[in-house]
Parts: C-alpha cells; sequence; structure tokens
C-alpha cells in the first residue's frame, strides 16, 4: 500500500512506504561536486543523436557551431599540455586569456533540444568537466563558499550551464564573477538559456543597475540561436486529464514500491523546509510520482521551488500523475505574464511531457 502524506506526519493511508513529505537529505561537499554531470535523460546523447527539424535549418547549424566548439575545447586542453591543478594556477598566476571568445551560448525557446545538445558537448570533450543548471552552480557555492567552488570548477575543462537565467541582483554579480574567474583561469564555457545574455535579468530587477555585470556575462560567450516548435508538444494533445482520488491511489498501488503518493499541498508546505540543492536527493529510489489534489499555485516563492522539484522530476523522467486540477492550469496568468514566466513555461512544459508518460 501506498502512503498518502497528509502533511500533519501520519499516514494518510495507514501502512506503507512512499512519500517525498518527510524526506529531508544531507549532502555532502563531494556529491555535490560529483553530481555536476548529465541527468539521465541525458546521459548517452550525442551529436549524432540529435534529430535537427528539416524545417529549422537553425538547429543543423547549431550542432554544427557546438560541434567546432568540442573541437576547440579539445584544441585548447592539447596545447596546453599536462593540466595543472586548479589552485595550483590560481597560486603561480593566472594564465593568458585563450584565444577566441571561451564560451557558447546556445539560446533558444522551450523543446528544441537545447539541453541535448549542451550534453553531447559535454560529452565530446575531456575531462575533468562540469555539467549543471544555473540553480545547481549558485547551490554549489552557497555550500562550499565562493573561493573554494572557484577551487573546484577551476581544474574543468570545460563548465557547462543549463538553463542560464539570472532572477535577481544577487545571482547576476555571483554569476558574473564566477564565470571571470574560471575563464582567467583557462576554463572553456559552454550555456543554454531561452535569453539571450544581454537581456538576463530582463523584467524581474532593474536591469540598468547591473548592465555591467550582465555584460560582463554576455562578453564570455559567441551567442549561437536555434529555433523551432516544443519537441514535447508537437502534434501532441495538452496534459492528460486529472484522474479521480481514488484511481490516483490505485494506479499508485500498483505501480509497486518505487511510486510515491502525496497530497500536493502537503508537499509543497514540505518543499519549504528542504534546499533546493537536496530535492535531486529527495527522488533518490522514486519511479513514479503521484500528486493528489492539485490546486492552482498563487505564491511566487512556491512557484519557484515547485520549477525546481519540476526541473529534478525531468532530469530522471518520472513519471506524473495528478487529481484535482489539471497541469495547466498549476501557475496563475499573472504567474505566467510576470518575471519569472519563462521559467513556469519550462516547468509545464516539462510536467506535462512526464504527465503524458505517466498516462
Amino acid at each position: 500500500m501506498v502512503r498518502v502524506s497528509t502533511g500533519d506526519g501520519s499516514d494518510g493511508r495507514g501502512r506503507g512506504p512512499g512519500a517525498l513529505v518527510g524526506r529531508s537529505p544531507q549532502l555532502g561537499r563531494d556529491r555535490l561536486v560529483a553530481e555536476l554531470v548529465p541527468s539521465p535523460r541525458f546521459a548517452d546523447v550525442s551529436f549524432a543523436s540529435y534529430r535537427p527539424s528539416p524545417s529549422e535549418p537553425s538547429q543543423a547549424e547549431a550542432v554544427t557551431e557546438l560541434e567546432r566548439h568540442a573541437e576547440r575545447v579539445q584544441g585548447a586542453q592539447g596545447s596546453r599540455g599536462e593540466k595543472e591543478s586548479g589552485l595550483r594556477r590560481l597560486l603561480r598566476g593566472r594564465p593568458a586569456e585563450p584565444q577566441g571568445t571561451p564560451g557558447v551560448y546556445l539560446d533558444g525557446g522551450f523543446g528544441v533540444g537545447k539541453t541535448h545538445l549542451l550534453a553531447a558537448t559535454w560529452h565530446a570533450v575531456p575531462g575533468p568537466k562540469a555539467f549543471g543548471t544555473f540553480v545547481e552552480y549558485t547551490n554549489l557555492v552557497g555550500a562550499l563558499g565562493f573561493q573554494e567552488a572557484v577551487r573546484a570548477l577551476s581544474s574543468m575543462t570545460l563548465v557547462a550551464i543549463d538553463e542560464f537565467e539570472l532572477d535577481d541582483p544577487g545571482d547576476t554579480v555571483l554569476m558574473a564573477r564566477l564565470l571571470r574567474e574560471l575563464v582567467d583561469a583557462g576554463v572553456r564555457l559552454a550555456a543554454t538559456s531561452n535569453t539571450l545574455p544581454d537581456s538576463l535579468g530582463e523584467g524581474r530587477f532593474a536591469a540598468d543597475d547591473f548592465m555591467r555585470e550582465i555584460q560582463a556575462v554576455g562578453d564570455n560567450f559567441e551567442v549561437v540561436r536555434i529555433e523551432g516548435e516544443d519537441y514535447r508538444h508537437r502534434g501532441l494533445p495538452d496534459p492528460p486529464a486529472p484522474l479521480a482520488d481514488d484511481e490516483l491511489v490505485a494506479r499508485a498501488e500498483r505501480a509497486g514500491s518505487g511510486a510515491v503518493l502525496d497530497d500536493f499541498g502537503a508537499l509543497t508546505e514540505h518543499l519549504a523546509k528542504v534546499h533546493p540543492s537536496r530535492y535531486g536527493a529527495m527522488l533518490d529510489g522514486v519511479t513514479h510520482v503521484f500528486w493528489r489534489d492539485l490546486q492552482p499555485l498563487t505564491d511566487q516563492n512556491v512557484g519557484l521551488r515547485t520549477v525546481v522539484l519540476a526541473d529534478r522530476m525531468y532530469d530522471r523522467s518520472l513519471p506524473l500523475s495528478v487529481s484535482g486540477a489539471s497541469l495547466a492550469n498549476l501557475f496563475t496568468r499573472e504567474m505566467l505574464e510576470g518575471g519569472y514566466r519563462k521559467k513556469y513555461y519550462r516547468a509545464l512544459s516539462r510536467l506535462t511531457s512526464l504527465a503524458r508518460e505517466g498516462a
């Protein structure tokens, strides 16, 4: 029997495992660094496995540009000979900046294969290397401290940053400073986003006040634009209709011990008690996610935490089933038109994909 979390510490069904509420994993520094790799969904992707749309030439062009960048990274690595550790380089003084723009920035809409191509770039270059979302890197700095994070990442051949979006002035200054340190240490960069570098922060805070930092970020990248329709939605219907509560519970029970079934309200309350850097570990061992009595979110903080959870679920390809409201109504119209709209639309795209898998 799968437990339905109620948020009050009790077992909503009386017995059995299977809820995210109550999980609060602790992560050490080694695991934070070791987990900077592509998620299982992108563990085996390559440039050859990417299928560009015949109607969107920018997709094939993006493949070519990223293949060239991977070759440049390999060339820079080979020319430096035996790679020094990041700490040793910092102690001996910063090397001359490598020729050319140190990074490539893949800009495009949702579901056009940006993460696939970023992971393919990561797989194509020698290590040591790091791959993570923007949030994962800011979490790393928070866990290790800035200088320790610089030391850990300065030893990398390539640092790949997925979903590069700046949500507040502090993150702007932090990431600009981190990238400057890494570039000075000889690290090459690759990033994806749906916001051009000179538009980062747009609509979320007074970007003019931080234009120098934003420009510093943009100066590190050559922009490659990729167009196309969200592949998760091509010719496919809207999210599956929500299930009745009893059918949801029955499906969760049939899904076995890897299923987690949570009251959605209790789950969102629990997320506030767990640092977002631990949401991935919270899903360890999970094979299927069930949300009972899903309701539209109206609080921005709750919405942003749910976005992070959705990203970690998508990383692990976890099928999702819900009762209550439709996933299409998870975020309010005000939220979808506000400063964080791109995050919310990405979450809707990914959760819809997982719900189709769940159906």
